[in-house]
């Protein structure tokens, strides 16, 4: 048994987060902290966790891609019959959590879910992996299934029903989702435990921005 998980720490001091170093809106403030992250070299830099709520009110969360952002807000992907669609279905609010700690930072992103339009989940999908293509249409994600087996026979059907076509048509089952934050926090590593945090919160059309305590 492992008996000193109480003692693992580690004290930051990779950099600071002044409040007047910070741009004007979050999603800048992200592009930035985005590029710095791609030119760390910060492994799946794109590596979120998503935060939903279920009908019993309990949340639930797991890693998934961010694909795309811009001043509208946040874009992943997934299938539409999933569990986390399910939930984003009946409650349409998310939150998203980045940590990113080769640079001992962290970005908290809270806000309501709406889903992309087909054609852009199209261009997104079309633009994929054919093998990935392949993926999608033959997993019926978080669905109960009894054997392994019973994917790969599907791959192998659909390889093959596809082999002559460099695209696959996009599955109805399948899109994108964007997050329009309402709620931006980002969080810098300090000595001490007295942490930089930068939160960003929209009221009526403007950005907020205030300084939390650690």
């Amino acid at each position: 048994m492992i008996k000193n998980i109480a003692h693992l720490r580690q004290d930051y001091s990779a950099a600071t987060l002044d409040i007047a170093d910070t741009r004007s809106n979050p999603i800048d403030q992200f592009a930035h902290w985005f590029e710095e992250a791609l030119n760390a070299e910060v492994k799946e830099p794109n590596a979120f966790t998503l935060a939903t709520i279920n009908a019993e009110g309990r949340p639930r969360a797991r890693v998934v891609l961010l694909k795309g952002f811009d001043h509208e807000g946040f874009v992943f992907y997934t299938n539409y019959n999933s569990a986390k669609a399910q939930e984003l279905l009946d409650y349409p609010y998310a939150a998203l959590c980045f940590v990113w700690l080769e640079l001992e930072r962290q970005v908290r992103i809270e806000g309501r879910i709406e889903k992309v339009s087909a054609e852009t989940s199209r261009e997104y999908f079309q633009s994929r992996p054919k093998q990935s293509q392949i993926g999608a249409w033959a997993s019926p994600q978080s669905t109960i299934i009894t054997d392994r087996a019973i994917l790969d026979a599907e791959m192998e059907r659909l390889e093959q029903q596809y082999a002559n076509e460099e695209v696959l048509p996009l599955p109805p089952h399948w899109g994108g989702y964007l997050v329009r934050p309402d709620l931006v926090e980002f969080w810098q590593g300090r000595r001490s435990r007295l942490h930089d945090r930068v939160q960003y919160r929209l009221e009526n059309v403007g950005w907020v921005k205030e300084l939390l305590a650690p």
